[in-house]
């Protein structure tokens, strides 16, 4: 890919550091505000590619090298050259109650030819609102979804405005993960006839996937991979060995990081590391048999959103790391592993500087995406910025 190198004049503390950065022509924001950030590996230029966006929720990267953002209040746009375009019509109806809207945005494995993406956001019914899940085709120009269906969605909808989750991991054969919270109520998330506070898995036409726990049994809902989780809004699978990871909210502290398996029930509400909102402990404190322990966990909460596997070329000494976008204290958390993928270190990122970070994405070229979730939110691009004097 051809590169341009583009000279900048920037402050880090007191110091006037010049800047030249190589930046792949189909990735160059357009506009010039960039900061540079320390971190314990090596300095980080971040870099404003889009502003304006109205808490913004996913982003994916497109072929040619622009941007789709989705707006929790229901609009998708495009963002190219570093302007953001009108709304791309020909989404379904996204109920905006609550924590609910227009969530996130996955391309399909082979979307550079079959142009299919999809979208998880909240949709009203009987009952109320809930999860749901939709394919479509974006147009050649990038205006309009075409053919959108719904493909999926919750079984027992509520009037409640919490925890709707839910990001999308495309698997190696094109199905896919999610996730949806316990909408509010908590004992929901034990019980596998109610997808809430599950991982589900998926065709990507919306049947279940043959590999799940209860497909062709009574026992639970054919979709469901795990449950006991209270609010997974960040999920991933680490393209070097498949393994799916998700990041989800606990209430007072107790945010997890976890390894869903199937048929597994990673313990939301009996067991918890953090407490109530009361302040009272968890039924069957932090740990206890029958409840898998998360690999990771946050007290007090980060709040996290997205979560990302680091395997980019730009940032070698980051190989294999977890990068988790947090809400609370606005920052980046990334999280080193050993071979086993145990965690052996967390490094803060960010904290405070840009504002509540919701999404966190590795672009083909290894940089780092970040989406702000602000009233005027941006689209930020974290790279290299090993300086000299």
């Amino acid at each position: 890919m051809q590169e341009r190198q583009r000279l900048r004049i920037v402050t880090w503390g007191s110091k006037v550091i010049a800047l030249v950065i190589a930046l792949p022509l189909s990735l160059t924001p357009a506009l010039a505000d960039i900061r540079i950030v320390p971190s314990k590996k090596v300095p980080l230029a971040v870099e404003t590619v889009a502003s304006g966006l109205n808490h913004p929720w996913s982003v994916e990267v497109l072929p040619d090298g622009s941007y789709l953002v989705s707006e929790k209040g229901g609009t998708l746009r495009r963002v190219q050259a570093g302007k953001v375009s009108a709304p791309i019509s020909g989404l379904p109806e996204v109920a905006t109650n609550g924590q609910g809207g227009l969530l996130d945005i996955a391309l399909a494995g082979d979307f550079e030819t079959s142009r299919i993406l999809f979208l998880t956001y909240s949709a009203r019914g009987n009952g109320g609102v809930g999860t749901a899940v939709a394919r479509g085709r974006l147009s050649e120009d990038g205006t309009r979804l075409e053919d959108t269906t719904r493909i999926f969605q919750m079984s027992r909808l509520t009037t409640r405005g919490q925890h709707f989750g839910s990001r999308i991991a495309i698997a190696g054969d094109g199905s896919l993960f999610f996730g949806i919270g316990d909408r509010g109520e908590g004992e929901r998330a034990q019980d596998p006839r109610d997808h809430a506070g599950a991982i589900l898995h998926i065709n990507p036409d919306g049947t279940p996937h043959a590999d799940n726990p209860f497909l062709g049994s009574s026992d639970g809902l054919a979709e469901i991979w795990s449950k006991g989780h209270r609010n997974p809004q960040g999920i991933a699978i680490d393209p070097k060995d498949g393994t799916l990871l998700t990041a989800e909210h606990g209430a007072r502290g107790g945010d997890e990081i976890n390894n869903p398996q199937p048929g597994r029930n990673y313990g939301w509400p009996r067991v918890s590391y953090g407490r109530h909102y009361s302040g009272a402990e968890f039924e069957l404190g932090s740990t206890a048999a029958d409840y898998e322990p998360p690999l990771y966990y946050w007290d007090p909460s980060i709040a996290p959103g997205a979560i990302a596997v680091y395997r980019g070329a730009m940032f070698p000494e980051w190989d294999g790391n977890l990068i988790v976008a947090a809400l609370a204290y606005r920052l980046v958390a990334r999280l080193e592993r050993d071979e086993n993928g145990a965690v052996l270190s967390e490094e803060r990122m960010f904290g405070g500087e840009f504002g509540r970070i919701r999404d966190v994405v590795v672009a083909p070229d290894g940089a780092l995406l970040l989406l702000t979730d602000e009233d005027d939110g941006a689209l930020l691009r974290v790279s290299r910025a090993d300086a000299t004097d």
